[in-house]
C-alpha cells in the first residue's frame, strides 16, 4: 500500500447523494418494535436504507460508492436513530467499514466489494479475545470477539487482535471462517445484534487482509477522494455516539407532544420554569454537541483538500470531543425523562426506551472520556501523544 499523493483540492466533498431517506426512515420507524424484539435489525429496514445509498455513503466510487463527507454521513445516520436507535447505532457501524476497507491493500477492497458494493462489514475491535500465530505469507487467527453489532446482516467481518512481538493488527475476515453466536440479551440498544463472532480453530489470514494500527494511524491508501486523507479513527469513534442525538432528539418530541395530551394543563407547563429550562437546556446540548461535529468535520476536509495533514494536537482534541457526546447525550435525555411523567415507567414507554438506548451507548469504550481528556491535557502540554485511534 503506497500513501497516496496529496492532490489538487476538489471542487465537491462528494460523488454521489442519498436518495429517499426520508422513506426508509418512515420503513425503521415501523420496524422498530420488531428490531427489539428480534434482537436485530429487521431485514426490511436494512433493505430500505440501502437503497437510499447509505450503506454505501463512505465505500470508494470505483466500486460503486457515493464517497460522502463524513458530515454528511453522520446527519443522515441522526435522522436514522431519530425513527429507531438501534437501527442506526448497527447501520451506522456497518457502513463506516467501508472507509477502512479503503485503506487497505488494493486486493483485499476487491476482495470485499469487487463483486458487489452493497457487501456489508462487521466488526469487534477488542483484541483481548483473539490469539494470533505466525505462518507463511500470512498469519493464524482465533479466539472470541463480543459486540459485534449487525454481524446477522454481514458475510465480512473485522477483527482487533495483537501480533506477538509486532503490537495491534485489524484482520478482514470472510463469513466463510467465523461463527456468529447469539448472546446479545440487553436492557438497550436490543436491536442493535450486537453478538459474538467466534473462531474455534485458527483460520488463515493473508498478510495483505490485515492492517496494522500503525498503517491506519498514518492513513495509508490509494484512493482519489479527499475524504480518505480524514483519519480514519475520526470518523469511526462517531459513528458509536452521533446516533444517541437522533435518540435524544426524539425523546424531547414525545416529550413535548406527551404535554399537549397530559392531564395537567399545557399552559401551566408553559410557565413552570423547571420544565422551561429543561427543555432549553436540552435544546442547547443538542445542538452544541452537532455543531461541534460539523465544524470538526469541516475542517478536516477543509485541511486535506487543501493538500494538508490534520495536525495531531487537532486529532486528539477532536477524539476527545467526540468522546462527551454520550456523556452530554446522557444529561439531557435524563433532563427530559425525570419529569416525563408517571406513564413513562412503565415498560413499553417509547421515552424510557430511549433513555435506556442512550445510556447502554455509554459501555462502549470509545465513550469514556477519561482517558482522551487525559491524553488531551497531556499534549497540550507538550508530552508526545499516546493514543493511535484518533
Amino acid at each position: 500500500m503506497a500513501q497516496v499523493a496529496r492532490r489538487v483540492p476538489a471542487e465537491s466533498s462528494s460523488s454521489g447523494q442519498l436518495v429517499g431517506l426520508d422513506e426508509a426512515i418512515d420503513v425503521v420507524a415501523r420496524n422498530a418494535n420488531k428490531t427489539r424484539e428480534d434482537r436485530r435489525v429487521a431485514d426490511e429496514s436494512v433493505e430500505a436504507l440501502r437503497k437510499t445509498g447509505f450503506m454505501r455513503a463512505l465505500l470508494p466510487a470505483r466500486f460503486g460508492g457515493l464517497e460522502l463527507a463524513p458530515q454528511e454521513f453522520f446527519a443522515a445516520q441522526i435522522q436514522i436513530a431519530e425513527a429507531d436507535m438501534s437501527t442506526a447505532w448497527a447501520a451506522g457501524i456497518i457502513a463506516v467499514h467501508p472507509f477502512q476497507i479503503a485503506l487497505f491493500d488494493e486486493q483485499a477492497q476487491k476482495d470485499v466489494f469487487g463483486k458487489n458494493p452493497d457487501t456489508y462489514v462487521s466488526s469487534s475491535y477488542n483484541p483481548v479475545g483473539g490469539k494470533v500465530e505466525q505462518a507463511d505469507g500470512g498469519l493464524m487467527l482465533s479466539g472470541r470477539w463480543g459486540w459485534s453489532s449487525g454481524s446477522q446482516h454481514c458475510t465480512w467481518t473485522l477483527l482487533g487482535a495483537i501480533v506477538p512481538g509486532e503490537g495491534y493488527r485489524t484482520f478482514l475476515i470472510p463469513r466463510s471462517d467465523y461463527e456468529i453466536e447469539d448472546t446479545w440479551h440487553s436492557m438497550g440498544l436490543q436491536g442493535t445484534g450486537s453478538n459474538d463472532i467466534v473462531i474455534e480453530k485458527p483460520v488463515f489470514v493473508p498478510h495483505y487482509r490485515t492492517q496494522k494500527q500503525s498503517d491506519g494511524f498514518a492513513g495509508k491508501h490509494n484512493q482519489t477522494s479527499p475524504i480518505y486523507d480524514i483519519p480514519w479513527a475520526q470518523v469511526f469513534i462517531r459513528v458509536v455516539c452521533t446516533a444517541s442525538i437522533g435518540a435524544v432528539k426524539k425523546a424531547l418530541k414525545l416529550f413535548i407532544e406527551n404535554s399537549a395530551s397530559s392531564s395537567t394543563d399545557p399552559t401551566k407547563l408553559q410557565g413552570d420554569p423547571d420544565i422551561t429550562r429543561r427543555i432549553a437546556e436540552v435544546r442547547n446540548l443538542v445542538r452544541e454537541v452537532e455543531v461541534v461535529m460539523q465544524a470538526n468535520f469541516d475542517d478536516m476536509l477543509k485541511t486535506v483538500k487543501g493538500g494538508g495533514e490534520v495536525p495531531i494536537e487537532d486529532r486528539v482534541l477532536y477524539r476527545y470531543q467526540a468522546s462527551l457526546v454520550i456523556e452530554k447525550m446522557i444529561e439531557a435525555i435524563d433532563l427530559v425523562f425525570d419529569v416525563a411523567g408517571g406513564r413513562s415507567v412503565f415498560t413499553g414507554s417509547p421515552i424510557q426506551q430511549l433513555w435506556h438506548d442512550v445510556h447502554i451507548a455509554r459501555a462502549h469504550v470509545a465513550n469514556n472520556p477519561v482517558p482522551f481528556a487525559r491524553n488531551l491535557g497531556a499534549v497540550s502540554l507538550g508530552a508526545e501523544n499516546k493514543d493511535l485511534f484518533i
